[in-house]
């Protein structure tokens, strides 16, 4: 099943964090994020022509955040946003982390392989 038509699950803590293996399993389906030495964290930098491609997008995955219940970490520039998932209530990744990550690729994905469904 692909990432983007799974919801996320909640996640209070008392749930143990994903394996750097199954972290990396996981990490293969995605593009162009990285994975932190610890494994406790994913992260991509999204470039843009100028700051309202910029803050579109930031609106545009924060919308994605609030639909999940699960948040990202934003640092934004006038072209630029570095976004950084983790699971902070158990201290590492959960599979909410990456199911987030690969719908925010799917904005900027082209319409012919886009797959994101919208729910409203």
């Amino acid at each position: 099943m692909s990432l983007t038509t799974k919801r996320c699950k909640p996640c209070e803590g008392g749930v143990k964090p994903l394996t750097t293996e199954e972290a990396q399993g996981l990490l293969s389906q995605l593009q162009n994020w990285s994975l932190n030495e610890t494994a406790t964290e994913i992260s991509r930098a999204y470039k843009f022509k100028n700051y309202y491609e910029t803050m579109a997008f930031v609106n545009a995955a924060a919308w994605i955040a609030h639909q999940e219940d699960h948040h990202p970490d934003f640092e934004v520039g006038y072209s630029r946003c570095l976004v950084r998932y983790s699971t902070h209530a158990i201290g590492g990744l959960s599979e909410n982390d990456f199911i987030c990550a690969a719908k925010i690729d799917a904005l900027l994905a082209p319409p012919e392989t886009a797959s994101l469904t919208c729910e409203i």
